[in-house]
């Protein structure tokens, strides 16, 4: 029977999954509906943790179209680490990057309760890990990095995979050009303040001078500010016309204060 598979947010109906002890008529039922459920859904593999039973099954549906039962199974060797995008059930259209083993061994029973073994990597070793974090009680939400975990937070909100090109950050990199310019700028101010207490011809010119050369490399570092800030901001969709106006904004009042202050200190300084 094709059974409802619990997707976000409603919450799974146990903690942790319990150990089959006996073979019965009930656990040939729940792995006879996971087979149907992954059918049905075109998917690699299912516990029945994720169709609401308590018990520690996996099945997968290998790439012969023969089905792999894994009782109550266990991971008990890993090695390595891989980063992948990955997808589940649990949250329909939404994928994250993950962190993982990048070879693991697991050791399982079959409905005989014989022990068996295998080892994985890749994908199908990917895939057993992900099925087994669902016998905990988890999913690959406990897995990622906090900077990850934020944006999957936004992919929540917006019920898409979308959410990550509209995710819009805070703060950029060209953030430092800008702060770069602004330290410039109060260096050419404290230097036209202090031309107030210098009488002497001499070092009123090596000041304006001074001044001069700081003034290129503000307008230097302000037409850089401009393009790459235009660069960084078409990486992020969702925010793309608010950020253009900043960036306009941001160029125009730099250029207008250092012009003015340029000016002051081309007829208070250098006259």
């Amino acid at each position: 029977m094709i059974r409802e598979i619990i997707t976000y947010p409603t919450p799974p109906s146990v903690e942790y999954s319990t150990d089959v002890r006996v073979f019965n008529d009930e656990i040939l039922s729940i792995i006879d509906d996971l087979k149907d459920t992954i059918e049905a859904n075109s998917l690699d593999g299912l516990t029945a943790f994720q169709i609401g039973y308590m018990y520690n099954i996996i099945v997968i549906k290998k790439e012969d179209g023969e089905f792999l039962e894994l009782i109550n199974p266990r991971l008990f060797n890993t090695s390595g680490k891989i980063t992948t995008t990955e997808k589940t059930a649990y949250f329909p259209g939404l994928s994250a990057e993950v962190t993982r083993h990048d070879k693991i061994s697991v050791i399982y029973e079959d409905r005989e309760f014989n022990q068996h073994s295998l080892k994985a990597e890749g994908e199908f070793g990917i895939l057993l890990q992900r099925k087994i974090d669902y016998t905990f009680g988890s999913s690959f939400l406990n897995k990622l990095s906090p900077q990850e975990k934020k944006k999957f937070e936004k992919k929540l909100e917006f019920g898409s995979d979308i959410a990550v090109s509209e995710f819009c950050p805070t703060t950029f990199k060209r953030d430092y050009i800008l702060k770069v310019i602004n330290y410039i700028m109060i260096a050419i101010a404290l230097a036209f303040i202090s031309s107030f207490f210098i009488d002497t011809e001499a070092t009123l010119s090596a000041i304006w001078s001074y001044q001069l050369y700081a003034s290129y490399i503000t307008l230097a570092l302000t037409v850089i500010y401009f393009f790459y800030a235009q660069y960084e901001g078409k990486q992020f969709t969702s925010c793309t016309s608010c950020q253009i106006g900043n960036i306009i904004g941001t160029t125009v009042i730099t250029l207008s204060k250092l012009t003015l202050l340029m000016v002051a200190s081309y007829f208070l300084v250098n006259s």
